[in-house]
């Protein structure tokens, strides 16, 4: 299982962008299975947050070997959902996170770098 992933989240559709949204949300969601089965990700996840008030409302985290993740990155498809969806989404933006038995040693190197 990969233990990096790269989240990808927006607070909510521009206002009178909404039906570009919609669309491009279920493109975008073709083209991360496509991705899938062509194993340059492993897996992905989307989740839309319940109504709280604040500027995070929904998110897909991508799961990948960290090279691969790199390269999908830097490929021109991938550019032009981020760029189209800051046409339309407010708040849209991408980073790189790390997920699963990455923490324990993040967490460890953190650990061993606090002052006595």
């Amino acid at each position: 299982m990969a233990n990096n992933a790269i989240f990808f989240a927006w607070n909510r559709p521009v206002p009178g962008r909404e039906r570009l949204s919609q669309a491009h949300f279920g493109e975008f969601g073709t083209y991360l299975e496509g991705l899938q089965r062509d194993g340059t990700i492993e897996s992905f996840d989307v989740a839309l947050l319940d109504p709280h008030g604040g500027d995070l409302n929904g998110f897909f985290l991508i799961r990948g070997e960290p090279s691969k993740l790199d390269a999908l990155q830097n490929s021109e498809a991938w550019q032009t959902h981020v760029t189209r969806a800051m046409i339309h989404l407010l708040g849209a933006g991408t980073i790189r996170a790390t997920t699963r038995g990455e923490i324990a040693s993040r967490m460890a190197r953190w650990a061993g770098l606090l002052p006595d």
